[in-house]
C-alpha cells in the first residue's frame, strides 16, 4: 500500500486532493471498514490533516462512518454501483414483472438486492395512489425493519448485523430471537412483511426472487400507508410470491451468457 503522498507536489490543491483520493482508495480497497487510527497509520497522513480531509469527504458523500465509527464507501459510491453494474439486465427484465404488480395493487413497487451488508433497492414503479410512498432507489433502509431486507435475511443472502439493532420506530424489532423466528416464518409461508417498522403508517410486502441456480438474487416487493395495506398482508403475499416465482422461471430460462446470475 503506498504510504503517503509525496511532498514534492508543487500545487496545494493538487496536493489535497490526492491525499483525499488515498484516504477514499484506501477505505474503498479495504476488506474491512477502517477507523481513523488505521487510515492515519495506513496513509502516513498527519492527524489533523487525516481528519479535515475525512471530514470533507463524508460531507461530499464519498466516505461515511458505520454505526462503529469506522469508514466505508459512501452513499455516491452505491449510488453510482446502483445504476452502472451487473444488475441492470436484471432490472431490464424484471420490469414487465414490477410494472404488473403495480396494475394490480397500485402500490410503489421495488426490487431489491444486496451489494455488501446494505440493502440497495435498484428498480422501483411508484404507486398510482396521491397518497403513495416516497421514492426509495436511493435511501439507505436497514435491512431488520424493512420487508425486502427481511426476505433477504431469511434466505441467508444477508446476515444480520451484530451489536445493537437500531430502533428505527417503536414497532421495529430488535429483539434477534423475535427476529430469528419472523425469519423463519417468511422462508415457510413465502413473502416478508412490515408494519410501522420501518417509518410509523408504512407498510410493506416481500417475496424472494431467485435466479438461474434457484438461489435467492433479489426480492420483490410492495409498500403504502398501513390503513390500505396491514389487513391486506396474506392477500398482497401470495400475490407477490406469485409474481416472484414468474420472475424466477424467467430468470432460470436465460444463461449466465445473457448476464443473469
Amino acid at each position: 500500500m503506498e504510504r503517503a503522498v509525496s511532498t514534492s507536489t508543487s500545487s496545494t490543491g493538487t496536493q489535497a486532493i490526492d491525499r483525499a483520493a488515498l484516504l477514499v482508495a484506501t477505505v474503498v480497497r479495504a476488506d474491512e471498514p477502517l477507523s481513523f487510527l488505521d487510515l492515519h497509520d495506513e496513509c502516513g497522513l498527519p492527524k489533523s490533516t487525516t481528519s479535515r480531509l475525512l471530514t470533507a469527504l463524508e460531507r461530499t458523500e464519498l466516505l461515511e462512518r458505520n454505526a462503529s465509527g469506522s469508514y466505508v464507501a459512501g452513499p455516491l459510491f452505491w449510488l453510482y454501483a446502483t445504476r452502472h453494474d451487473q444488475w441492470d439486465e436484471l432490472v431490464r427484465l424484471a420490469r414487465p414483472t414490477l410494472e404488473r404488480v403495480s396494475k394490480d395493487t397500485r402500490e410503489t413497487v421495488n426490487l431489491s438486492v444486496t451489494r455488501g451488508d446494505r440493502v440497495v433497492q435498484v428498480a422501483q414503479v411508484d404507486s398510482t395512489y396521491m397518497l403513495g410512498t416516497r421514492d426509495w432507489t436511493e435511501v439507505d433502509v436497514p435491512a431488520h425493519c424493512s420487508a425486502l431486507g427481511k426476505v433477504l435475511l431469511a434466505y441467508g443472502v444477508l446476515d444480520v448485523q451484530q451489536g445493537e439493532l437500531e430502533q428505527v420506530t417503536p414497532s421495529t424489532i430488535t429483539d434477534r430471537e423475535v427476529l430469528q423466528r419472523q425469519l423463519a416464518q417468511v422462508t415457510r409461508r413465502g413473502y416478508a412483511s412490515t408494519v410501522d417498522e420501518l417509518e410509523i403508517g408504512l407498510t410493506g410486502i416481500g417475496a424472494p426472487v431467485r435466479g438461474s441456480g434457484g438461489e435467492v438474487i433479489a426480492a420483490l416487493g410492495v409498500s403504502g400507508p398501513s390503513t390500505r395495506l396491514e389487513n391486506r398482508l396474506d392477500e398482497l403475499g401470495r400475490l407477490l410470491n406469485d409474481r416472484a416465482e414468474q420472475l424466477s422461471g424467467l430468470l432460470r430460462r436465460r444463461t449466465r451468457k445473457e448476464g443473469v446470475a
